[in-house]
């Protein structure tokens, strides 16, 4: 498997639910929205990146998927980390690791 470009940001995975997933099942987003159960506003974030995937919308997108959320959260979990490691920055060279003694 190659690697990811570490200065490269992971794609969120609204993105990958509007490019591939979607497109794929031939489903427009209220169709997909209502699979869901969920409202077109809601979703339309998600798809936007706008709004991270919860829990919640990783159990109901897992499951509409047949992949598990686990798949959705980790991308999600993937994507926070990368932009908050950008936004931290430097400030985190300033705190010292410990150890157990």
């Amino acid at each position: 498997m190659a690697a990811r470009d570490a200065k490269r940001p992971p794609v969120h995975p609204g993105e990958i639910l509007r490019e591939d997933v979607l497109p794929g099942l031939n489903m427009p987003v209220a169709a997909a929205a209502k699979a869901l159960g969920v409202s077109r506003q809601a979703l339309h974030r998600v798809l936007a990146g706008s709004a991270a995937i919860s829990p919640e919308m990783a159990l109901r997108i897992g499951k509409f998927c047949g992949n598990g959320a686990e798949v959705w959260l980790r991308m999600q979990a993937a994507y926070d980390l990368w932009h908050a490691s950008r936004r931290l920055g430097a400030r985190l060279t300033s705190i010292r690791t410990q150890r157990a003694a």
